[in-house]
């Protein structure tokens, strides 16, 4: 099957409920079949709905990075609590315990990408390279 690649917002979209969390609309993009070994997804979660608590280990280890799109959320991450906003970002490792929640009064949107743990090297990009010195000063 060949797909197009393009996809519009909720076009795809299906109700599923993870973690034991509360019902949640997902997007899963391409359906897995953008040749990444990743799952990108976005999430659509109602107020006061939930992920529910997790966590992704041993054979199952996956590695979890959400970024809030629309609305507001709180997440926690092992011992860590995180309020986050639209353009607010979390990675939670493989093994740690971890859950989002919808505190708004609206929908909260989030893209998440997850997969197994690993690196990357893409320093032939300058912009990793920036980054990565960004990150260096800010230590400082």
């Amino acid at each position: 099957m060949s797909m197009l690649p393009y996809e519009a917002r909720d076009e795809f979209a299906f109700d599923y409920q993870m973690h034991d969390g509360s019902p949640l609309r997902v997007s899963h993009h391409f359906a897995g079949q953008t040749g990444m070994p990743v799952a990108i997804q976005t999430w659509v979660i109602e107020p006061g709905g939930f992920e529910g608590m997790h966590r992704h280990e041993a054979e199952g280890a996956l590695q979890e990075f959400y970024q809030v799109i629309e609305g507001q959320a709180r997440m926690r991450v092992g011992d860590h609590t995180y309020d986050l906003g639209p353009g607010d970002s979390v990675l939670a490792d493989a093994g740690v315990d971890h859950d989002l929640r919808n505190i708004g009064d609206s929908e909260l949107r989030v893209l998440t990408v997850w997969g197994p743990p690993g690196t990357a090297d893409f320093s032939n990009f300058g912009s990793r390279q920036r980054a990565v010195q960004i990150r260096h000063e800010a230590d400082r």
